[in-house]
């Protein structure tokens, strides 16, 4: 008898354990962010594709290999240190996180936060750090070295990257206790790229024989390809970025469809009226300018704002890629004409179609204020970024030489550093 007693005491604590743990974990939650995590992922390989497109055939590889070699790089550096560096406590006056915990991840190996393993929701950042310095690649795409690239944004993930996050989205950074609004990237993630690939950019100068020998896309089927999967990773980007799996889940979504919907067609209108074509890389890119405005107002914009600020910023960026062909500097595949721009109109544009529930939920926030903590985190983020990708440009072109050789330049990227094509077989016979 007292055997069985024994038993049904350890039967009775362990669904106790169970009963806790089930109550700990909140799976609806936790299989929308693995969802969310693997989305985001997916529009890794979506950007190579889509930039791999866009440039020479010459170098299509070369290009998707920036894309894919920052899923490695970003990976190690991000459970290394960049965990710990945008969402650990405040150290060097606010400049950047840090908590010895995360360091390899290793203190969070059985924590749940907010209903989740943490190892999720780090996981989930930490796709963001892999995807941001593959964006920048587009703006000097076709002239780089690789290993200058790979070490270029390793230095760019760790002193640009995760500061800029721990201002934005960890409770201590300065910009989120300001006010500013950034729900899934737009300062974090888009301005941040888009700024420091136009600095890299300026900085290397254009491509060998720009703008006479301007490339056309050598496979808009990939182009198209690559954005539909941008498109369907972004839901994760953004209604992920809810950390729920709710109400707020749901806005985000709608909003990324209305808004990338709204952009597409009015980039079409634009371009149509403009040129009496509707061209398809149009198309595209006003989905990208849609989803990129949208991007940090996913949580706080209702569909009717949401669509228009895909219009506005659509308009805006188209404008921006025609002032960079009269300008001439050589942005190849738009990175600061639609993150840069894009990410700028969403920021500061998203205070005038906040919903009336926010404002109730945040009675001490006006306009006005609003407003100015926007401005304020974008300026903050373009001086930042800028400044720190100079200097980092600087210093790789001075240790490895950033820009590409003229015959490598020539040959092309493909052939070049990774003795490879990417359309035909590689034997030449």
């Amino acid at each position: 008898m007292k055997k069985v007693s024994v038993l049904i005491l350890a039967l009775v604590a362990s669904l106790g354990a169970f009963a806790s743990e089930a109550v700990e974990i909140d799976g609806g939650t936790t299989a929308w962010m693995l969802t969310s995590t693997a989305l985001v992922l997916l529009m890794v390989p979506g950007l190579a594709i889509f930039y791999a497109g866009l440039v020479k055939s010459k170098n299509v590889l070369g290009t998707m290999m920036h894309s894919f070699v920052a899923m490695g790089i970003m990976t190690v550096l991000w459970v290394a240190v960049g965990y710990s560096m945008s969402f650990g406590g405040n150290v060097l006056g606010g400049w950047f996180g840090w908590d010895t915990n995360y360091f390899f991840l290793k203190g969070i190996d059985e924590t749940i936060s907010g209903g989740i393993p943490e190892y999720v929701f780090a996981m989930f950042q930490g796709k963001f750090a892999i995807i941001t310095p593959a964006l920048i690649a587009g703006a000097f795409a076709e002239r780089v070295r690789f290993k200058a690239y790979c070490l270029f944004i390793a230095l760019w993930g760790v002193l640009v990257y995760n500061p800029v996050c721990h201002w934005v989205w960890h409770s201590d950074g300065f910009l989120f206790k300001d006010g500013a609004i950034d729900f899934a990237g737009g300062t974090v993630v888009h301005i941040t790229a888009g700024v420091s690939g136009l600095v890299a950019a300026l900085y290397l100068g254009a491509r060998r024989g720009f703008p006479k020998s301007g490339s056309r896309p050598n496979n808009m089927v990939l182009v198209m390809l690559g954005a539909g999967l941008l498109w369907v990773g972004w839901f994760g980007f953004n209604a992920g970025s809810s950390v729920s799996s709710g109400l707020s889940t749901a806005q985000a979504l709608v909003a990324t469809q209305a808004a990338a919907a709204a952009g597409a067609v009015v980039w079409m209108i634009v371009e149509g009226l403009h040129t009496g074509k509707a061209p398809a890389l149009g198309f595209v890119s006003g989905i990208l300018a849609g989803l990129v405005a949208v991007t940090p107002a996913a949580g706080v914009v209702q569909p009717l704002g949401a669509m228009a600020l895909g219009a506005i910023a659509s308009v805006i960026c188209y404008y921006a890629i025609m002032l960079k062909d009269k300008l001439g500097y050589d942005d190849t595949l738009d990175a600061f004409g639609l993150h840069g721009v894009g990410g700028i109109v969403g920021a500061i544009f998203l205070t005038f179609f906040i919903r009336d529930s926010w404002w109730a939920n945040n009675p001490e926030a006006t306009l006005g204020s609003q407003l100015w903590a926007q401005i304020f985190a974008v300026i903050v983020t373009i001086v930042y970024a800028g400044a720190v990708t100079l200097i980092l440009t600087w210093v790789v072109d001075k240790l490895l030489g950033f820009r590409s050789a003229p015959d490598d330049e020539m040959a092309g990227l493909d052939q070049s550093y990774h003795g490879e094509r990417g359309y035909g077989m590689n034997n030449p016979n």
